[in-house]
């Protein structure tokens, strides 16, 4: 269709009908575009998502999964999807169209990914997004085959190894840490295994100093510059986990510095990214490895399996499955074995 010169504004429009999804036909007018070509593209993209059909370009595809998962999914998720799409996969395949993918073509987009600087874990997710894309071009807009189906993943599910600090590696980073707001925050996420999210979304009422628990109920995103509290992460996640009376005192001092904290009122006014560099400068004060803010929580969970807790109780005070437990955790039982062994041992010698 013919794109059209607005002479009094010096950039060009498109005006053209299309049948709507109820099947009306309708007029749609875009103007501002540099030039006649950019015109024209715009009108054929949005005639694809509008067809639907499996011939549409992979970023007309793209367009209308990341409008569909608007809907549904928490604005920090979409951000992460869209991050690594739009770095690692739309500039590859955005003008192809989705039914000409091969398996040939995804082969040789893995090697690229396979040859950057990406971990292993970040190599997967980019290969999940992927999949998820044209699985739902398979689901809504009649692609036949998935090609990711015949290649299949890149990377890792999961780290090859898990970093944690020992309780001794802990005591010797939070003696670096003076200033109050970030010695509480490291402090509670340490015994408690709290995500980072969950902890930056306490409010003063979910904190029960005579009860000696917290109750989570949601958690903290950072999103544009912008503070949004959603439900956590899954429904295992509002739990209430009983904290230490060391940890009380603690926090008691903390809160009673904070000057007309309301009951609504976030107790770590903080973000992930200040916890972070605090992280980094902290744990080279100290002497001790960096890790991530996330491998605080497993900090946590190796702290109780040492302390012999089982994985059901484990769990259930930090918010995840038994089966997540085995599976991430895990190797960390590595007496439990043996244990079993010693046990059957006395009861036949009886």
């Amino acid at each position: 269709m013919p794109q059209y010169k607005d002479e009094e504004r010096g950039s060009w429009y498109c005006k053209f009908s299309y049948q709507d999804w109820t099947g009306q036909r309708r007029q749609k007018l875009k103007r501002g575009f540099p030039t006649k070509r950019e015109a024209a593209a715009w009108e054929r993209s949005f005639l694809e998502k509008q067809q639907g059909n499996p011939d549409m370009t992979f970023q007309a595809l793209y367009d209308l999964y990341m409008e569909d998962i608007g809907h549904r999914l928490k604005a920090s998720t979409i951000r992460n999807k869209k991050a690594a799409c739009e770095r690692h996969i739309v500039p590859y395949f955005k003008d192809k169209p989705i039914n000409q993918i091969t398996p040939a073509d995804i082969r040789k987009w893995q090697n690229s990914i396979l040859a950057s600087s990406a971990k292993d874990t970040y190599q997967r997710q980019i290969y999940n997004q992927l999949n998820a894309v044209l699985n739902f071009a398979i689901r809504y807009y009649g692609l036949l085959r998935n090609p990711c189906q015949i290649t299949g993943p890149i990377g890792k599910a999961r780290a090859s190894r898990m970093d944690f600090w020992t309780h001794d590696e802990f005591d010797a980073f939070i003696a670096q840490v003076k200033p109050p707001i970030l010695h509480a925050a490291f402090e509670t996420l340490y015994y408690t295994g709290l995500r980072c999210g969950e902890l930056l979304a306490l409010t003063r009422e979910d904190i029960d100093l005579q009860a000696k628990t917290i109750n989570v109920t949601k958690t903290y995103h950072r999103v544009n510059r912008q503070d949004i509290i959603t439900s956590p992460k899954t429904a295992q996640s509002i739990r209430t986990v009983t904290i230490p009376p060391f940890l009380v005192d603690s926090l008691t001092d903390y809160i009673n510095r904070l000057y007309g904290i309301g009951p609504t009122d976030r107790v770590f006014q903080t973000t992930q990214s200040k916890l972070i560099t605090a992280m980094g400068r902290y744990s080279k004060a100290a002497g001790v490895k960096r890790i991530r803010t996330h491998d605080i929580r497993h900090s946590h969970v190796s702290l109780l399996i040492e302390l012999g807790f089982s994985p059901l109780l484990i769990a259930e005070r930090i918010g995840d499955s038994v089966d997540m437990v085995n599976n991430i955790y895990g190797h960390l039982y590595p007496n439990k074995h043996n244990e079993v062994a010693d046990k059957l041992q006395q009861f036949v010698s009886k």
